[in-house]
């Protein structure tokens, strides 16, 4: 990817026209938006640290600025494990909004101001992630039992359709190596199911909404698989399990005990990372923010974010 050459222009538009792209890389590598943005900066310093003469060098700024990113998210998977042995709880990706329901939908408005010095590049990260298939939440779990390499190989030649001679650049493999990391990797992807249709998963989520909404248990354990498994990310920061809850009958009257204790949670239809989930929020304020997963009409996942932190996407900037 870091391919040299004749130089082809290092134009500030170029350089910094490749930061969409390096965000979403990113992001399916770390699986946050905070850290995602992090790398990409460093990146991007290490790029203006280089002499003028070598940045003439560089055939494919672009394709240099990859490489070097992807290399920086591969140091912090690697000390990923260590981090998150201190972290409170469990943890869970970042989950992503889908701006344009929360501005058209009647309900509150998540865009917040644009860039004063970029008007058409949002501010805020998270808004220019694709959302598609790569970036929902029971794919970004299914990332985390990969190793660090075989994340990187599989993200960036599934994902991004990068040639292997290139993915050997960013791990120091040879091709062959590499091309062996993502076929581990995608052996671990192809175990899991097919995902429902949108259409299918919204029906569900609706469901348990109004199951949820009237503290229905018998019809919230209706629409949970007997082994549903919900999983909570408070950081530590909030007040939450720390360990996930299991079956279907222990999630259902946990869901409505926390109803009970929670007067004024308002239940809002939103996309999660693409796919149909559950926004809560209190005085316009979000607190969870709930990713599904659904088999055969029922609820087999629910990964619930309620760290604030990771809910800054979803905050109100006036």
């Amino acid at each position: 990817m870091g391919t040299v050459g004749p130089g082809t222009g290092t134009g500030t538009d170029e350089i910094a026209g490749e930061r969409r792209q390096l965000i979403n890389v990113a992001y399916r590598l770390l699986g946050s938006v905070t850290e995602a943005e992090d790398a990409v900066q460093d990146a991007y310093a290490r790029w203006y640290r280089l002499p003028r003469s070598r940045q003439e060098e560089i055939l494919s700024p672009g394709a240099w600025l990859t490489t070097v990113t992807s290399r920086i998210c591969l140091d912090l998977l690697g000390s990923a494990r260590a981090r998150r042995e201190r972290y409170v709880g469990a943890w869970l990706p970042e989950p992503l909004p889908n701006r344009t329901e929360w501005d058209h939908a009647g309900g509150t408005d998540l865009a917040g101001p644009a860039h004063p010095a970029h008007p058409a590049v949002p501010a805020d990260p998270a808004d220019q992630i694709v959302l598609d298939e790569s970036v929902a939440m029971a794919f970004l779990i299914v990332l985390e039992s990969m190793t660090p390499a075989e994340r990187v190989a599989f993200i960036l030649h599934d994902v991004f359709r990068y040639p292997f001679a290139e993915i050997a650049d960013v791990l120091g493999r040879t091709p062959a190596a590499c091309k062996q990391l993502a076929a581990s990797a995608r052996r671990r992807v192809s175990v899991t199911r097919a995902p429902v249709t949108a259409t299918g998963q919204a029906d569900v989520v609706r469901q348990v909404k109004e199951a949820w909404e009237t503290k229905d248990i018998a019809a919230l354990v209706g629409l949970l698989n007997p082994a549903a498994v919900m999983t909570a990310d408070g950081g530590g920061m909030v007040g939450t399990v720390l360990h996930p809850v299991e079956g279907g009958t222990r999630i259902a009257q946990y869901m409505v005990a926390i109803a009970d204790k929670a007067p004024g949670l308002e239940l809002l239809e939103r996309s999660v990372n693409g796919v149909p989930g559950l926004v809560a929020q209190r005085a316009g304020v979000v607190m969870t923010v709930a990713s599904f997963d659904v088999s055969d009409g029922r609820v087999t996942r629910i990964w619930a974010v309620r760290n604030p932190e990771k809910l800054r996407p979803w905050a109100r900037e006036d």
